[in-house]
């Protein structure tokens, strides 16, 4: 009876409602007193939540009733697939690679797109486990509240998606740039310029408002519709991809190839480090899995496939320039429109503002999907307000959720220009990549209360002295020390590390698709990752350290409560739970 009557009062509420039990129904936050109380135990309940661990059950079945309303189980591995081709494939290969070639790298920029494509790819494939295994719309949070606890996935979780909504006002400014350009060539045409703002801030760009504004609507308004506009237009731009590589090679000339290693390998390194942003955006594809009609078989033909060939794609993209044009003439601003006009196919330019016009647009669509979910989950958990977590009962879309990364990234886009945003590196993608293939070791290797405390300690040992290793080598390489032996100490270290976890039992078995060559490919995945995150600079740094400062003040005076009172609530309901079932049986 109960039941019944808690299903027809939530099927009667309505969708919209914006009571303060609604963005704080948690007991820490019914009065003032109750706040303080809370507060005053911070310590002890920073203690249960430090290292304390989700579930699968908990991530897959308890937390999406607190959305209401199910998604719709919609997408097929053909969704997936140029879901993530729309997603990855953006401005940036238009963008970076002649950048990139002209300063660092030149001919070697193959290389670079190489190097990045197969840390992006030994990512992909830890991600792919955790999807086919728990498809949940949280993606990497979910995954890593499960195996590394609430507070590491709270901090890594809130670093992305203050990236990704960054990075969505520089999309949409970007888009606006290139419009602009395509009409007058001046990039801030369409833009407002106001004095008594500061630089930075001062030029208006309603346009970049309007994109990200029609890219969202499009998204609210249902799943399948987006998948179904996302690769139609993805069509068109691998189309037009394919038009690059060919007539590229066709007025191609080795001669431009030599010298191929200009700025020698750390040209290389430092060049793979900054392409490795056109590689991202496939983790956003991860966050659909709960949206997959069949996740344990299309997630991994979706998100391999495609990353796959979105490598190779790249490779003869870059390969195609630095034959077209001398590195050392490549334009940076328009390298690929720049280069065909050189060799009198000036008209060839409009078909390249084109597929990177289109490519910022998928890039948006599938951006704002994925987003939208990442923010459902935590608000599922209760790290912010649980009205983000509902589901519209007819769109089956996150509809708060994507209202409110639409405002912020909205408002965001309309007053920072793209120096401001390109300075927010991102530094979480990589460092939240390194955590993924630690969790993924984590799940194979521990298992609370089946694996022996002696085999726990030899796992920390061999995963310490792999990150410790990884640390070590990317700190010589930042140093601009070129020694041999530090490298070799550091190189063996990690080969001790990998090898010795080799010789430990795994005591979970993934249960349709896995990882293979554990623990070597994620333990790769972990030294890369690091070795490009030390490549980054100072900057890149003080960043991640300035906004985990912040995001750790929110979880300790707001976060931390939350989840504390949920995860007490939900034992609470587990135990009567039992004991009414012990009841029934006698």
């Amino acid at each position: 009876m109960d039941e019944a009557q808690a299903t027809s009062s939530t099927a009667t509420r309505s969708y919209w409602r914006w009571s303060k039990k609604d963005f704080f129904p948690e007991t820490s936050f019914q009065t003032m007193s109750s706040y303080k109380t809370a507060l005053s135990q911070t310590c002890p309940r920073l203690t249960d939540r430090l290292l304390a661990r989700s579930s699968s059950t908990n991530e897959l079945v308890t937390l999406q009733k607190v959305s209401e309303n199910p998604m719709q189980k919609c997408l097929t591995w053909w969704d997936l697939i140029w879901l993530s081709f729309g997603s990855v494939v953006g401005s940036g290969i238009f963008v970076i690679t002649g950048q990139e070639a002209h300063v660092n790298a030149g001919p070697a920029i193959v290389l670079s797109y190489a190097i990045s494509g197969l840390s992006a790819l030994l990512s992909v494939f830890c991600y792919t486990e955790f999807a086919a295994e728990i498809p949940v719309a949280g993606g990497s949070f979910s995954y890593l509240r499960i195996e590394l606890g609430d507070f590491i996935a709270f901090i890594a979780a809130g670093n992305i998606l203050l990236e990704a909504l960054v990075g969505a006002a520089g999309l949409g400014r970007s888009w606006s740039s290139y419009f602009a350009s395509m009409i007058n060539n001046d990039s801030d045409f369409l833009r407002i310029k106001v004095d008594s703002l500061p630089k930075g801030f001062n030029l208006l760009d309603p346009l970049a408002v309007l994109v990200l504004l029609v890219a969202n609507g499009i998204a609210m308004s249902g799943t399948k519709r987006t998948s179904s506009l996302n690769w139609i237009s993805s069509l068109v731009s691998g189309a037009l991809i394919v038009f690059v590589i060919i007539f590229g090679f066709i007025h191609a000339k080795t001669s431009n190839l030599e010298p191929f290693f200009p700025f020698g390998a750390e040209g290389v390194i430092k060049a793979a480090a900054v392409v490795y942003w056109s590689y991202t955006g496939f983790d956003m594809v991860a966050n659909m899995a709960e949206e997959t009609k069949k996740p344990r078989r299309d997630i991994p033909i979706g998100l391999v496939g495609s990353m796959s060939g979105i490598t190779v794609v790249y490779c003869l993209m870059a390969l195609a320039l630095v034959m077209m044009v001398k590195y050392t003439e490549i334009d940076v601003n328009a390298a690929y429109s720049a280069a065909f006009e050189q060799i009198g196919m000036k008209w060839a330019k409009y078909l390249v503002s084109i597929c990177a016009l289109k490519g910022m647009t998928t890039s948006l669509l599938v951006g704002s999907l994925g987003q939208a979910r990442y923010t459902t989950q935590i608000a599922r958990a209760h790290m912010i307000p649980p009205i983000f977590a509902l589901v519209h009962p007819k769109t089956g879309t996150p509809v708060n959720a994507t209202l409110l990364v639409t405002m912020i990234s909205s408002i965001v886009a309309f007053f920072s220009s793209l120096d401001v945003l390109s300075s927010v590196l991102s530094f979480s993608t990589l460092f939240i990549f390194m955590l993924i293939a630690t969790a993924l070791l984590v799940r194979r290797y521990y298992v609370k209360d089946v694996t022996p405390k002696n085999e726990l300690t030899k796992f920390l040992t061999c995963l310490f002295t792999i990150i410790g290793s990884s640390i070590g080598a990317s700190a010589l390489w930042n140093s601009h020390e070129r020694g041999w032996i530090g490298y070799t100490v550091a190189g063996l270290l990690w080969f001790l590390g990998t090898l010795g976890m080799v010789f430990l039992s795994k005591h979970r078995v993934p249960k349709v698709w896995g990882v293979p060559l554990v623990p070597w490919l994620p333990s790769l995945s972990i030294v890369m990752n690091l070795f490009l995150i030390g490549s980054l600079g100072f900057v890149a740094f003080l960043r991640f350290i300035i906004c985990s400062a912040v995001m750790l003040v929110y979880y300790l005076l707001v976060g931390l409560h939350a989840t504390y009172d949920v995860a007490h609530q939900n034992e609470e309901v587990s135990k009567i739970e039992e004991v009414h079932k012990a009841v029934t049986m006698e």
